[in-house]
This record gives C-alpha cells, sequence and structure tokens, in this order.
C-alpha cells in the first residue's frame, strides 16, 4: 500500500507540474534545412534522435536499462517502451510548439530521479505491476522536455516541423530498442535462470544506477 501511494503521489506531481509548465521559449529555426528535400531532413533528425540516445544519452540508456531488469519476456519491456515513447512524443511535440515547456534546471533534475525510482523499485518489488506502466508514461513525458531541450538548440526547419518531429522520435525509438535489445542480450536471457538471479544481478544493477543517478540529481540541483 505505501508503494502503491508513493507512486499515486508521483503521477499526480508529474501531472501537476506538466499543467503549470512555463512557457520560456519558442523553438528556434533550423534555416540550413528550411528548403532541404525531405529525405534529406527525415535522414538528418532520425540520426539526430538515435544519437541523443546512442552513445550521448547516458541517463536515458540508464532509465531504460532500469526498465528491463524486472522482467524476462520482451513483451512486458516493450509495452513500457511503447509507452514511454507515446509519453516523450507529446512533449517533444508540444515543447517545440511552445505550449508547454519548462527550464532544464526543473527538467534535468525530475529525469535523474526517474532513473532513480526504477532502480529503487527494481529492487523494493519481485514483479511488475499495472502501475510501472503508468509511472513509465508520466516520467516519459518528462523526458520528452528534456528532448526538446536539446533539440532547440539544433532548431526546427519551418515548414517540415511535424516530419522532423517525427524523424526524431523514430531515431530515438530506435536507439531504444538497441539498448533494449542489448541488454536481453547480454544480460537477461544468458543469466535469468540464474539461482539469486535478482540478488546476484538485478539487486548490484539497480544499486549502480541508483548511485550514478543520485549523484546526477545533486549535481544538477545543487552545481548546475
Amino acid at each position: 500500500m505505501k508503494l502503491k501511494t508513493a507512486l499515486q503521489r508521483t503521477s499526480l506531481l508529474v501531472l501537476c507540474f506538466l499543467f503549470f509548465g512555463l512557457h520560456l521559449y519558442a523553438h528556434t529555426i533550423n534555416y540550413a534545412l528550411e528548403k532541404a528535400p525531405a529525405g534529406n531532413v527525415f535522414w538528418y533528425y532520425l540520426k539526430l534522435g538515435y544519437m541523443h540516445i546512442l552513445p550521448e544519452g547516458f541517463d536515458h540508456i540508464l532509465f531504460v536499462t532500469g526498465l528491463c531488469l524486472l522482467s524476462d519476456k520482451v513483451s512486458t519491456i516493450l509495452w513500457q517502451a511503447t509507452a514511454f515513447t507515446v509519453a516523450h512524443s507529446i512533449t517533444l511535440a508540444l515543447s517545440m510548439k511552445n505550449l508547454i515547456v519548462a527550464p532544464s534546471a526543473v527538467v534535468e533534475p525530475i529525469i535523474a530521479l526517474s532513473i532513480l525510482f526504477v532502480a529503487l523499485e527494481n529492487m523494493m518489488i519481485e514483479k511488475l505491476s499495472p502501475w510501472r506502466i503508468l509511472i513509465v508514461f508520466m516520467f516519459g513525458l518528462i523526458h520528452g522536455m528534456g528532448f526538446a531541450s536539446a533539440l532547440n538548440e539544433i532548431g526546427l526547419p519551418p515548414n517540415k516541423f511535424f516530419l522532423s518531429i517525427f524523424s526524431f522520435n523514430v531515431g530515438v525509438e530506435l536507439g531504444q530498442m538497441t539498448v533494449i535489445f542489448a541488454v536481453f542480450g547480454l544480460i537477461i536471457l544468458p543469466f535469468h535462470k540464474m539461482k539469486n538471479f535478482k540478488k546476484r544481478v538485478v539487486f548490484p544493477l539497480s544499486i549502480a544506477i541508483a548511485s550514478i543517478a543520485l549523484y546526477w540529481t545533486v549535481q544538477r540541483v545543487f552545481f548546475v
């Protein structure tokens, strides 16, 4: 019951944060691609989205890795990944349209906390519950704002806004799928039948992820 209450409060906090998001800036314009062919724009932002996960998005890699550790079923992880993708796609588009935007000084610590939350949950519960999907969706909304902050540095061509957003999201999704299948291929499938798998694999990995996320949280709150 305590965990369920904590999850409910987390969901409410994220929703309130999104509702009261500050309208601070509009997206910048990428004039270099304004007259480029649609195919060039698609591949440019697809590669940008992929690279934002691999190799540049270490925080997102840890978040996705944390999602993989409580199940040995790819379908279960893909459901979580889908919820995450839908959520970050929504806030990425809304943020780039300047409809719901928050400062990176607020978004980045929450992203670090989301990684910490998932890692701690991996050690506290035995199996996934429906609440996990909702929490992943809520955190995906926050991660989408983080993607928007990074994408805003590059800018979007004004006449190809939706194509750019779509291809960037496809790149992010491909990056996430790469991480998921790497974790399953290197960790879950070879070792999930090991005796005390959770104690010998899930706990050490989750502790490492939680430690890094806690460091990031402190760093992003007090030193950035």
